[in-house]
């Protein structure tokens, strides 16, 4: 005999309400097993996240093309060209149509005639100047942009860190809005490094967006779960939660929107960075945050009884 949505919904609330402390465990596996990956990404790579040319340093060329190219194809025969270097392409399309491409390439300014030589042979034409525009980034200014993102996202990190701590003023609280926040964005990271992605300064920007959607989720729970008294923990804990997925679904539906519209590699970064996060906080602040308010809640109160008995 098939079960009921209704009793499925019953087991699941019941799951949610009485069984709280484990289902901690899986956001805190989830968390270990990003940072095992970012870990192995890093031993393998040297870096913790892969970057892009704007943010190493290298040689950029847009070409300009009236045919249909092979964007995979293309890639696999100038990497045998050139294989010490990582090199990358992106279709450019418009309406629907490609009207060209993208060679990324952490080559030197020496290096730059021979590859357009090879992306010429691999068109099986000779590309004259007007049918291609390049971009040389240096690496050391390359280098030197990645550090300055990272130190303001790191500083954007820090001063929400001390607005959370200003607003509560209880660690316990505190302490959990910015580990879910942190948790969030490790767990993103991972799978962008699982993806393949390479980061650029939109990138950057995507995770700095990110720690804001991250902290309004859980300043809205916490906010409702310790500052109101009217109700009940547990509706406290899902009004917040009717709220808060209003405003994920929002973002989320918005993200997959953009997603399947846009033709922009660097829009598109963005957004898919937003939409792994958006889905990673569902995790981190309505199962791991909860948990922890909800333990936090209960030795208070615990507390509380030993004192006035």
């Amino acid at each position: 005999m098939e079960e009921s949505p209704k009793s499925m919904f019953s087991g699941i609330k019941n799951i949610y309400e009485n069984h709280y402390k484990k289902l901690l465990i899986l956001p805190f596996a989830l968390l270990l097993a990003a940072i095992i990956f970012i870990g192995y990404h890093f031993a393998a790579t040297g870096e913790i996240i892969s970057r892009d040319i704007s943010l190493k340093g290298g040689v950029t060329i847009t070409v300009s093309s009236g045919q249909d190219v092979d964007i995979m194809a293309l890639e696999e025969a100038l990497s045998l060209k050139f294989p010490d270097n990582d090199l990358a392409t992106k279709s450019i399309s418009q309406f629907g149509k490609q009207t060209g491409f993208i060679v990324e390439a952490d080559i030197s300014q020496e290096q730059v005639n021979a590859l357009i030589g090879e992306i010429g042979n691999a068109l099986s034409k000779k590309l004259l100047p007007q049918d291609y525009a390049v971009e040389v980034v240096g690496s050391s200014l390359g280098t030197s942009f990645f550090k300055e993102l990272s130190i303001a996202l790191l500083i954007a990190f820090v001063f929400m860190s001390l607005v959370v701590f200003i607003s509560f003023r209880t660690f316990i609280p505190s302490i959990a809005v910015i580990f879910a926040a942190f948790s969030d964005m490790i767990v993103t990271l991972a799978f962008v490094n699982l993806f393949g992605m390479k980061i650029s300064a939109a990138g950057i920007a995507a995770f700095l967006m990110l720690i804001g959607y991250s902290v309004d989720t859980n300043i809205l729970l916490t906010t409702r779960v310790l500052k109101r008294k009217e109700e009940t923990e547990m509706e406290r804990i899902y009004g917040a939660i009717k709220t808060g997925l209003m405003m994920s679904a929002t973002a989320i539906v918005a993200a997959i929107a953009t997603l399947l519209v846009t033709q922009s590699e660097v829009i598109r970064q963005i957004m898919l960075i937003l939409l792994i996060g958006l889905l990673a906080d569902l995790i981190y602040t309505w199962m791991q945050n909860v948990g922890i308010l909800r333990i936090y809640a209960e030795r208070k109160a615990r507390k509380r009884n030993e004192l006035q008995s």
